[in-house]
């Protein structure tokens, strides 16, 4: 993808997705009011079971079903109230987006747990995580890009005037690439997934929607090789994270924005500080990140989209309304700086 094709507008701001907020009409205008250049759809997991990410990304699949045990998700032969509960929130999560973007055009983001941090939290029928068996990953990797298709293609529909962005969640994704996934028992580990597989896995997923794709992590060690092999156009990620990562790591990131990726910087924190920063300072941070990677960032403002460092579900709801409002004003305190220096 050429910069020209990315749908969002130079140096703009969106969320990572979830929020603190109970009620979801209350939390679809905060988006739309904090974020109105880059609105998603909220997730408010404080809700319960079937609000959280799991538990949204698995009532999307197609002929397989979930329900929730002790241990958490797992496989069962047919639909339960569980599976119906996740469904309804996320149907009501839509309804709310669709009311407060009445007549919104532009950029739309939607998000949902990718297909190996959701391999790697349901169970098999019979226990174990599902991304241990090779057969069963894939399985549940091509039923969730069905669902997850009808779903950017229902965010369409609902908000004509949009352009849909996809954001898949892979928190867990350096875990199963390092076979750092528990066993049942909690003594042993699974095997590791290879990056081969992995990059097949997401990109099931990046190659059966129609609307480009953006892949978050807010974990340490974001593996940029597996989000650039499976076709997607951005990877999401904790700046913070990256100051204490090593040279091959960066070596890595660079090269794939030298390919064409992407970045969106988490640089907002997902938490109140104790002091919190100003717009400046963090669109400093910005250009420094872009200036590490060797890369000119007034160049880069065009693949800049400044975020929380990861998810607001753990704010209070005043800091989460803050941190999208400095989110927007960062990013414009960014575009200034490029400005200034160019």
């Amino acid at each position: 993808m050429f910069v020209s094709d990315y749908v969002w507008a130079p140096a703009t701001a969106t969320g990572i997705g979830s929020l603190p907020f109970p009620d979801r009409d209350e939390a679809a205008r905060v988006v739309v009011g904090e974020l109105p250049d880059f609105p998603h759809l909220a997730e408010l997991p404080a809700r319960g079971a079937g609000a959280d990410m799991i538990g949204r990304a698995a009532s999307l699949l197609v002929d397989l079903h979930v329900d929730l045990q002790p241990s958490g998700w797992r496989l069962v032969a047919r639909p339960g109230a569980d599976e119906r509960r996740a469904a309804s929130f996320l149907g009501a999560d839509l309804d709310a987006l669709e009311i407060a973007a009445y007549g919104y055009e532009g950029p739309l983001k939607v998000q949902v747990t990718g297909p190996l941090t959701l391999a790697a939290s349901v169970e098999h029928h019979r226990g174990g995580a599902l991304v241990g068996d090779p057969g069963a990953r894939r399985d549940l990797a091509a039923s969730l890009a069905e669902g997850v298709s009808a779903f950017v293609a229902d965010a369409v529909r609902r908000v004509p005037g949009a352009s849909v962005v996809l954001q898949l969640d892979e928190p867990s994704l350096p875990a199963v690439l390092a076979g750092a996934i528990a066993t049942p028992s909690g003594f042993g580990r699974l095997r590791a997934v290879d990056v081969a597989d992995a990059s097949a896995l997401v990109g099931a997923v990046v190659t059966r929607v129609d609307a480009p794709v953006v892949v978050h992590c807010c974990a340490s060690s974001v593996p940029v090789d597996v989000v650039r092999s499976a076709g997607a156009v951005a990877v999401s990620l904790d700046v913070s994270l990256l100051a204490a990562a090593p040279a091959a790591e960066l070596d890595a990131l660079a090269a794939a924005v030298d390919a064409g990726l992407a970045v969106w910087p988490g640089v907002v924190p997902s938490l109140r500080p104790s002091t919190p920063p100003s717009d400046r300072e963090l669109a400093q941070r910005v250009v420094g990140l872009w200036r590490r990677l060797d890369q000119d960032p007034a160049a880069m403002a065009a693949r800049t989209v400044v975020t929380p460092s990861c998810g607001l579900a753990g704010a209070d709801p005043a800091w989460a309304r803050r941190a999208y409002t400095l989110a927007r004003t960062t990013a414009r305190a960014f575009a200034d700086l490029v400005a200034e220096t160019g």
